[in-house]
């Protein structure tokens, strides 16, 4: 807290310091969204929004999005092994024992996320991504069933008439390795994008390689003055090792180890445990503008994954195939004091998976334990108006109605015929409001309902058993917040207070063979504080020793508890919510020196972590700290050549980035890397 407040003054300072002498320095550019249909200045949008353009992506490591995406308040993202994430918006990440749920993500119009309610992040590449919204807190309104908030990706597409190729290359400690080929190419009303990459790691941990083969390709033509076509596709071939959870002795001895055979159960090395996942995506978007007030967008998409996870107790493979639509009808007006937009539109998708789990012999599947297939359908319809009034006050008005069910048949040991669950019709609304203060102020409230039913793979885990009593979890959100951003630009601060009361959350267990379950366990009060800062200190500017100086933190306060939350004849409530820290603060420094080269600095601290819902064993707290310098724009003809090294974990600290939750046998520990170094080198032509 201290420092947050130390950071607040600090802005303060600068603000005023930038009032008073508004004509001293360069107007920098202002930050645009589009997160709900319409494009606006981050600072009149209505929600709590993190954002991480091309130029904050470049410079964190390429290797992943964690550390990228941990610089937003209220997020936090783990990798357990190299290629194993985590993702959660305010919340706990007991339902993500790998994956991402209970969150909604979008590659440009189309749902990264399936019908199931499961998203393949770790398929794509950092190579491929130009910007990332992160819309914090439900939003079910416009974007179907989510508790968490709402993730929309923009892949990498050209934005001026020219031809440009890009490589980069890069490899460090531990066996790392990557690069990635871009080229783009815009030719009057014809868009090209392609992305190629590659990435491999043996890991810092033993058993924990991984190998990711990615290809991208976007195009983009405007056939007609009012009319045009996207199609996006991506293939990913993804293949990562998992050494497993250790127990706090095992740690303290050898925090490098796999996880060891422990009476029956054989080591992860024996089993050969990893995830295999191959993923082919595609759709084709079509945006029209009917008339000066009507505009039409249509999105159809498809998926298929082919997954093989051996493990320890079982191996387990799916094939799962997703077909889904999206279209929405706008209506915009634009009067002299209101500008007025309504959008009505609905998102449907289905999602068929077929379950085969066998006996694994050291990597090898044998005997068939079970065989099931599901079949999830995700349907919503949504409403959306938004009043602009005197370019001061913007009034936000939506909803959604969602129906979800999933039909289910075992084939294997015991035959059973198909079966339909399906839940009741659920209304998620959203009603926010922000209001502008003069030209550099804004006020925000917002209030808006979570629904999330439970995935596929939480009906039918890895005990075999298809759970038809999980029921959805729900609650109502409720944050208010403002913007101050100095007269130009050079300052920004961005701070949030929500509550959100979940019921019905659903929870990860885990039985003696580690194979896991999931139960509805009571609910959860949120009550969080998010705030982000910016300060150009020293503005771009070509001459001197500093030629640009910018300074960014984020601040997290997470009060996160069980309510009326019962385990058996255990009684949890008023517990801290397992997996989540109470404080992280990421603050880092973008020095830009002479002769095109820079220093960029980075902190990140995360206070303790309880690992169990008795919140008996913690997670120690830790300090990152990670420096990367190099030299831009190093041109050789018409080539710009960039060179960079980068040091991560300065301090050497021992931690774990990605713990094994409620494990069984306390195995809750993935030791992060120690100490670790890569450089790399960029061309582009």
């Amino acid at each position: 807290m201290r420092s947050f407040l130390t950071a607040s003054f600090i802005l303060t300072a600068s603000i005023s310091l930038a009032q008073t002498k508004p004509d001293s320095t360069r107007k920098l550019d202002e930050v645009i969204i589009k997160p709900y249909f319409s494009s606006q200045p981050l600072l009149r949008s209505t929600g709590s929004i993190g954002i991480l353009n091309q130029e904050a992506l470049s410079k964190q490591p390429a290797t992943s999005f964690v550390s990228a995406i941990n610089t937003l308040s209220g997020v936090r993202m783990e990798e357990r092994s190299p290629g194993s994430y985590r993702l959660s918006i305010r919340g706990s990440l007991l339902r993500s024992p790998f994956g991402v749920r209970n969150v909604k993500i979008y590659l440009d119009d189309f749902p990264l996320t399936d019908a199931g309610g499961n998203t393949y992040l770790n398929a794509l590449d950092v190579a491929g991504t130009s910007q990332i919204q992160v819309l914090k807190g439900p939003h079910g309104n416009i974007f179907g069933a989510n508790s968490g908030g709402v993730i929309l990706i923009d892949p990498k597409e050209p934005t001026i008439d020219s031809t440009a190729v890009g490589l980069k290359a890069e490899a460090g400690s531990f066996g790392s390795f990557r690069e990635d080929v871009n080229l783009q190419h815009q030719s009057g009303n014809y868009g090209l994008s392609i992305t190629q990459a590659y990435q491999q790691s043996d890991g810092y941990r033993d058993h924990s390689a991984m190998e990711r083969k990615y290809f991208q390709i976007l195009q983009n033509i405007a056939y007609a003055s009012n009319a045009s076509l996207k199609s996006l596709i991506f293939y990913s071939d993804l293949r990562y090792n998992t050494p497993g959870g250790l127990t706090a002795a095992q740690y303290d001895l050898n925090p490098r180890a796999s996880r060891p055979a422990a009476g029956i159960s054989k080591s992860a090395i024996e089993q050969q445990a990893g995830i295999y996942s191959k993923t082919l995506y595609g759709g084709v978007s079509h945006d029209w503008q009917i008339s000066k007030n009507f505009r039409h967008v249509l999105a159809v998409f498809t998926s298929y994954t082919n997954f093989k996870n051996p493990f320890i107790s079982n191996y387990e493979k799916r094939d799962e195939f997703t077909l889904g639509l999206r279209s929405y009808l706008e209506y915009a007006q634009q009067k002299r004091n209101a500008n007025w937009k309504f959008n009505l539109g609905l998102e449907s998708m289905q999602t068929s998976t077929n379950f085969d789990n066998y006996n694994n012999d050291k990597g090898r599947y044998t005997t068939n334990q079970a065989s099931d297939d599901l079949k999830a359908a995700s349907n919503f319809a949504f409403v959306h108006l938004s009043a602009d009034f005197f370019d001061r006050l913007l009034v936000e008005l939506s909803a959604s109605a969602n129906l979800y069910q999933y039909r289910y048949r075992s084939i294997a040991p015991i035959a059973i015929p198909q079966k339909t669950n399906k839940f009741d019709l659920q209304l998620m609304p959203r009603a926010a409001v922000s209001y502008l203060i003069g030209e550099q102020f804004s006020l925000r409230a917002s209030l808006s309902k979570g629904y999330s039913p439970p995935t596929l793979s939480e009906v039918r885990a890895s005990d075999n058993v298809i759970n038809v009593d999980l029921k959805p979890e729900h609650g109502w959100n409720y944050e208010a917040g403002f913007r101050i951003q100095s007269q130009n630009n050079r300052a920004f601060l961005d701070f949030t207070g929500f509550s959100y009361h979940l019921k019905n959350a659903i929870v990860r267990r885990l039985n003696e063979n580690n194979t896991e379950y999931f139960i509805n366990a009571g609910g959860t009060k949120q009550l969080g504080i998010e705030s982000a800062l910016s300060i150009a200190i020293v503005p771009s500017k070509s001459s001197g020793i500093i030629r640009g100086l910018q300074l960014r933190t984020a601040y997290t306060f997470s009060h996160f508890r069980f309510q009326d939350y019962l385990n058996g004849t255990d009684d949890f409530s008023g517990n801290e919510l397992t997996g989540v820290p109470k404080t992280t603060l990421v603050s880092n420094m973008d020095l830009q020196l002479p002769k095109k080269s820079y220093l960029f600095l980075q902190h990140n601290y995360t206070s303790s972590i309880p690992l169990n819902d008795a919140n008996s064993a913690y997670a120690k707290e830790y300090h990152l700290l990670q420096a990367k310098i190099g030299v831009r724009d190093l041109r050789i003809g018409k080539t710009n050549i960039g060179v960079f090294a980068v040091a991560d974990n300065l301090l050497n600290q021992k931690y774990s980035l990605g713990n094994d939750l409620n494990a069984f046998g306390g195995r809750y520990f993935n030791a992060a890397p120690v100490r670790n170094y890569y450089a790399g080198l960029e061309v582009r032509f």
